[in-house]
């Protein structure tokens, strides 16, 4: 088993987040061992699109990629949508690309990145509506149940949880990645 003892994992999302694409990469990651904290948006407790709470530990005003191994950003057509007007939101997103770390985006989790200007030359699945957003930021597109571009991590549906998690741990596992730039 893969272990992530030690390892501190930002999971960045408002409300309206697809409820499975916040649970189950955050129960996989606590099954390895990682420390995980909710950021977002919003203050205090966030709900998801079925109703799941999640308690907010740190605003993304508060924080910085320096304070963690690695990001998550789980979708949901709302999350998704709101999360990228938050300037310190995007910010904290693209502070894990210049600083090499593992990125998983699942769905419209992967809208941020295309603000966050780190999708150049990247290789990227997700919800077949943000196909054309993602390429007009520079990525290539594909329909596969999950991609991996060196510490990108991406899927496209909740359908595809179990290999987005399974990758998500294996990247956080290796560590930094000399390619996942900006």
């Amino acid at each position: 088993m893969t272990h992530l003892t030690g390892k501190r994992v930002a999971i960045l999302a408002t409300n309206g987040f697809e409820d499975s694409e916040l649970t189950e990469p955050l129960a996989a990651l606590r099954e390895h061992g990682a420390e995980i904290e909710i950021v977002s948006t919003n203050t205090g407790t966030i709900r998801g699109k079925n109703g799941h709470e999640a308690h907010v530990a740190r605003a993304s005003s508060a924080v910085r990629a320096e304070d963690y191994d690695a990001l998550v950003l789980p979708g949901g057509v709302v999350n998704g949508d709101h999360i990228r007007l938050d300037q310190h939101a995007v910010d904290f997103t693209r502070g894990f690309f210049e600083q090499h770390k593992p990125v998983a985006a699942i769905c419209h989790g992967g809208w941020i990145l295309t603000d966050a200007d780190v999708l150049r030359g990247r290789t990227v699945t997700s919800y077949p509506s943000l196909r054309t957003d993602l390429k007009n930021a520079g990525a290539t597109w594909v329909d596969e149940e999950v991609v991996v571009d060196q510490g990108l991590v991406t899927s496209r549906t909740p359908d595809d949880l179990p290999a987005f998690n399974a990758k998500l741990v294996e990247e956080i596992a290796e560590g930094k990645h000399s390619g996942q730039t900006v």
